[in-house]
């Protein structure tokens, strides 16, 4: 209680920001017994700038700069931990900086300001002697050097501009930056700026019981205000509601409350020991890796800022005080932040972190969000208020755009109405080609959410269901009811078009929460999918009895993912001869019929077809993991996105085999990767051989209308002539020939 008393003092003394820096200095290094303590700020261009100090030489002060990453202070930024050191010049990264006088000090303990979850600067405290500081010292230090945080977002030491923009530039210019598409689609409104972090302005309590109290009210009405929020989301489906029920038990976790009483004990106000526990968790989780381990930290953070608005009596935002076309802007946030706003009035969501398995992201995809994700300095590039055009489709963020940017975009956005109204005018027209050929088009599902995609296009069927979705958006495994309760709703609203039910493909980037990752250092080649499931039997055998009870009296289609051999697939169909039994002898009733396939995403299967295709009744390509794993090429590496081409000979001579090996064995055949979504590309999929195509339900309408335009013969003859050439890629031949025969693409 001593030092936060003095420092409370400090705080609101009448005195420059300056003046008390270097007074929290003083009281540090005299209560921690120090001979040095110093405090770094953050400065444009990620440079820590010595702002104040007890012990080293003045003349330092405002001269001695280190880069982040320079130095033990800038090792300390760049990670945003704390690095406690009994001698710290034999840290490889110690940096001498002879003006400062800091030769004559051995022992370091050093943490970072942080702030927002951004850092703000850096505290340490040096002695002569090697000494070790006791974890109560580092605890102690961390709740200084938080208190020193709110004086620096103040803005009086540094601009609260320059803490915020990144170091490239902050004139207010149009600005393009590139994303990741979290949903498609296309927005244009206003920035809002999502900062619900509240200002604390007092940090020491006098009276410790008294702000428990304050706590257990504030929770009281947490609760009841997220058990108002379930209430009014019954208009969700199950698997997002799934999604809020797992939030709310969040906040009332026992860990995380109980941290918040201990630093409150330690003589925090409630507001402030909810601060100071959430920066902890923020700082302890920057370095894993593991996604939703990251993504749960978002829903944390969120609960936090609830708890801190209860605590100090901030209201939510009002749809007043929304434009009537809003894009919200955020770091990353929790799924409940994001029904705070007006749904109606929301045009888009772009975040500076966000996957598209983050809780937020489905939720934006059950309300039709376009949502950018992995938008960098996002946040430090836009002011409130500034016109934003948000590019789902192509994963671009337009700031204050040009009037030609923002012409450009209202031509782009007028002729993507028309065309969408011309594949409206399709929906109920086959996808037969000139000379009579019909090719089956079918949508991608994960949610039930999607159905609805099936019915607005009019597809043939969903020719891929994503089990593992679902299940990523629980707490735990779902048991036989759950599962069995949501597959009968998927094939009783797909009302009688066929659904492929893929077996769960867990593992590699999506990950559950429920067993261990291992920090795999090639995922997509690692424990995944039918790996995981043949290795965990009862996970495939409880999701297996649970499609065989939902489809009941009617088809049932199976496809186990990621089959490297033969052997795999004989062990999951020998799985479901099993359930199927055990579900006769329970006198359940059983599919009408059952269909078994196999997805074909790794190569090594091409070579064993002759030994798979007689035990199967359908194989679909999985296009996105077959080339990546043909060329050897990771899809996810920016650097060789364009290097190799699903176009090119070695492709498409691939695909050729595998038609021709399954039209010998009259094995029916699909494809449901990201290419069949694309005109071109599908176009070159029925010259080889394809009648069955699966893709987002946006890339229906083009698919539909460019087949419509096509002589499906004309097109085999030509390919035919093709696939023996040498070029890296056939892409611009089949360009010209769509362009020459009036092939709409």
């Amino acid at each position: 209680m001593g030092i936060l008393s003095r420092l409370r003092s400090v705080m609101i003394a009448d005195a420059t920001a300056e003046t008390r820096l270097k007074l929290v200095t003083d009281i540090v290094a005299t209560d921690f017994v120090s001979e040095v303590c110093s405090i770094y700020i953050m400065r444009a261009g990620e440079v820590l700038e010595l702002f104040a100090t007890k012990g080293l030489k003045l003349d330092a002060v405002h001269l001695t700069r280190l880069r982040v990453g320079e130095g033990v202070v800038g090792a300390i930024a760049a990670s945003g931990r704390p690095l406690n050191l009994s001698e710290a010049q034999d840290h490889p990264q110690f940096a001498y900086r002879p003006e400062t006088g800091e030769e004559l000090y051995h022992s370091m303990l050093g943490v970072p300001i942080i702030r927002g979850g951004r850092v703000l600067g850096v505290m340490v405290i040096q002695n002569k002697t090697q000494r070790h500081y006791t974890e109560e010292e580092v605890e102690t230090l961390q709740t200084v050097s938080m208190i020193i945080g709110e004086l620096v977002g103040g803005g009086e030491l540094v601009k609260k501009e320059e803490t915020l923009l990144p170091t490239d530039g902050i004139a207010m210019l149009p600005l393009r930056l590139e994303g990741v598409t979290l949903n498609s689609g296309l927005g244009l409104g206003e920035a809002i700026l999502h900062e619900p972090r509240v200002v604390i302005s007092q940090f020491v309590a006098e009276d410790p019981d008294e702000e428990l109290e304050r706590l257990r009210k504030a929770l009281s009405e947490m609760h009841g205000a997220l058990d108002d929020m379930l209430e009014s989301s019954e208009s969700l489906d199950a698997e997002h509601r799934d999604i809020l029920e797992t939030y709310r038990m969040f906040a009332e976790d026992a860990g995380w409350l109980g941290r918040i009483r201990e630093a409150i004990k330690a003589g925090l106000t409630a507001e402030a020991a909810v601060q100071k526990v959430h920066d902890d968790t923020e700082a302890r989780m920057a370095q894993v890796q593991d996604p939703y381990l990251r993504e749960r930290v978002n829903d944390l953070k969120d609960l936090a800022n609830r708890l801190l608005q209860h605590l100090v009596g901030v209201e939510k935002i009002s749809p007043e005080d929304m434009p009537l076309n809003a894009i919200v802007i955020a770091k990353n946030m929790g799924p409940a932040e994001l029904l705070d706003y007006d749904r109606k009035r929301l045009r888009g969501l772009i975040l500076e972190e966000g996957s598209a398995t983050s809780h937020v992201a489905i939720i934006a995809r059950a309300l039709d969000i376009p949502v950018i994700g992995q938008a960098k300095g996002a946040l430090g590039r836009v002011d409130y208020s500034d016109q934003i055009i948000a590019d789902g489709h192509n994963g671009q963020i337009f700031i204050r755009p040009s009037d030609d940017v923002l012409a450009a975009f209202e031509k782009s956005l007028k002729a993507s109405e028309k065309q969408k109204a011309l594949y409206a005018a399709l929906v109920n027209k086959p996808a037969e080609s000139v000379d009579g050929v019909t090719v089956s088009l079918n949508v991608n599902a994960g949610l039930l959410v999607d159905l609805e995609h099936l019915r607005e296009t009019n597809a043939d069927g969903i020719g891929l269901y994503r089990t593992e979705i679902p299940f990523m958006a629980r707490s735990a495994i779902p048991g036989v009811e759950a599962q069995v309760s949501l597959y009968k709703k998927i094939i009783e609203e797909a009302d009688g078009r066929p659904v492929v039910f893929r077996t769960l493909d867990a593992g590699g980037d999506k990950v559950l929460p429920y067993w261990d990752n291992h920090g795999e250092e090639n995922p997509a080649m690692g424990w995944r999918a039918i790996r995981v499931t043949l290795d965990r039997p009862y996970l495939l055998r409880q999701q297996l009895r649970s499609l065989i009870r939902a489809s009941g009296g009617r088809e049932l289609n199976v496809m186990f993912p990621m089959v490297a051999e033969v052997t795999e697939f004989v062990r999951a169909r020998r799985l479901l001869d099993m359930e199927i039994e055990r579900e006769s002898i329970k006198g359940h009733r059983l599919p009408s019929r059952v269909n078994v396939g196999v997805m074909l995403e790794v190569p090594s299967l091409i070579f064993q077809l002759d030994s798979l295709l007689p035990l199967i009744d359908f194989l679909s390509v999985g296009s996105n993991d077959m080339f990546q794993f043909l060329f050897a090429a990771d899809r996810g590496n920016p650097r060789l996105s364009g290097r190799y081409d699903t176009l090119s000979p070695p492709a498409l001579n691939a695909l050729k085999v595998v038609v021709e090996r399954c039209k010998e064995a009259d094995v029916y055949l699909s494809l449901c990767g990201e290419m069949g979504g694309r005109p071109l590309e599908a176009m070159a999929l029925v010259g080889l051989g394809f009648r069955k195509l699966s893709m987002s339900a946006s890339a229906i309408g083009p698919v539909k209308m460019m087949i419509r335009s096509l002589n499906v013969g004309q097109l085999e003859r030509f390919m035919a002539e093709q696939m023996g050439k040498s070029h890296h890629s056939l892409r611009t031949i089949l360009r010209q020939y769509a362009k020459d025969r009036g092939i709409i693409l």
